[in-house]
C-alpha cells in the first residue's frame, strides 16, 4: 500500500553541540516523501524522503541564514537532502532496518536506520495512517560539511556529530479516479 508523508503531523529535527557544551536544536519545516509498504513481504517495501535545506529553522534567523549559506548546506546549490531505501529487513516487534542512500550537500552515503512502526490507525476521513520513528547520529564531515572554528579553550565551535530524529506519519494514498 502506498503512503505519503504528512508534514503537518511529522517532525524532522536535529541537535548538535555548540562550543562543546550547549545543545542547539533545529528542524526542517518543508519535506515530503513516499512509503510503499508490502505487509506480506517487508523487503519489497520502499521509502523515499526529500527535505528542503532552505527550510532549516533553529529559531535564530542569523544562524539559519549561515546554515543555508556556503559554509554549511549551500541551499542554492544543494536544495535538497534525500534518502532512498535500498533494502528493508523486518527485525520483529514492529522494528525494521532500512538501509538506503542519504545525500547531503551533494555527497551520498549508504546508512542503516533502525525504524520503529509506532502504530496503524484510520483517521476521521477513513484513510489509513501509519506512524514511524527513528533516531541516529551522523558525522557532518562525512557529507562535506566541514566549516568550524577552533576554540581558545580547545575543541570546536560546532560538533562534528549531529543527532537526527524523525517522527513520521504517513497517510494512505488514494488512487486517482479514471
Amino acid at each position: 500500500m502506498a503512503y505519503t508523508i504528512d508534514p503537518s503531523h511529522s517532525l524532522i529535527e536535529f541537535s548538535v553541540k555548540h562550543m562543546m557544551v550547549t545543545t542547539v536544536k533545529g528542524r526542517f519545516k518543508n519535506f515530503s516523501g513516499e512509503v510503499n509498504i508490502d505487509e506480506a513481504n517487508p523487503s519489497a517495501s520502499t521509502v523515499n524522503v526529500t527535505i528542503e535545506t532552505a527550510s532549516i529553522d533553529t529559531g535564530a534567523e542569523q544562524r539559519d541564514a549561515h546554515l543555508r549559506g556556503a559554509d554549511f548546506f549551500d541551499a542554492e546549490k544543494y536544495p535538497a537532502i534525500t534518502f532512498t531505501s535500498k533494502k528493508i529487513e523486518a527485525l520483529g516487534n514492529e522494528r525494521y532496518r532500512v538501509t538506503g542512500d542519504l545525500t547531503i550537500h551533494g555527497v551520498t552515503r549508504e546508512i542503516p536506520l533502525e525504524i520503529t512502526r509506532e502504530g496503524v490507525a484510520k483517521n476521521p476521513y477513513g484513510k489509513q495512517v501509519q506512524a514511524f520513528s527513528t533516531a541516529f547520529t551522523l558525522s557532518r564531515k562525512d557529507f562535506g560539511l566541514e566549516w568550524n572554528v577552533a576554540l581558545e579553550s580547545g575543541g570546536w565551535l560546532v560538533s562534528d556529530q549531529v543527532k537526527i530524529s524523525l517522527e513520521i506519519e504517513a497517510l494512505e494514498k488514494v488512487a486517482a479516479a479514471a
